[in-house]
């Protein structure tokens, strides 16, 4: 399955594109996902442990599996004050 997965922030200043598309096999987990971002832009790598990740607009465990044709999206740490 192919996975788009939106950018915001400092995560798409890293990757420099609003969106990535990885390929996934049927049945993989956000973890899964987590590791093939990580692989398709190393300028992520680090920050990624950092970033939440939304299917279908709820936030996902590393255990979740994705649907087919979910809307993924990588949400990075919020600071302010």
């Amino acid at each position: 399955m192919t996975v788009r997965v939106l950018l915001f922030a400092r995560a798409r200043d890293l990757a420099e594109s609003d969106m990535l598309t990885i390929d996934l096999p049927a049945g993989a987990t956000v973890a899964d996902l987590r590791r093939r971002i990580a692989d398709a832009c190393p300028d992520l790598r680090e920050f990624l442990a950092r970033c939440a990740i939304a299917v279908a607009e709820e936030f996902a465990p590393d255990e979740a599996k994705l649907p087919l044709d979910a809307e993924v999206a990588l949400i990075p740490p919020v600071s302010g004050g």
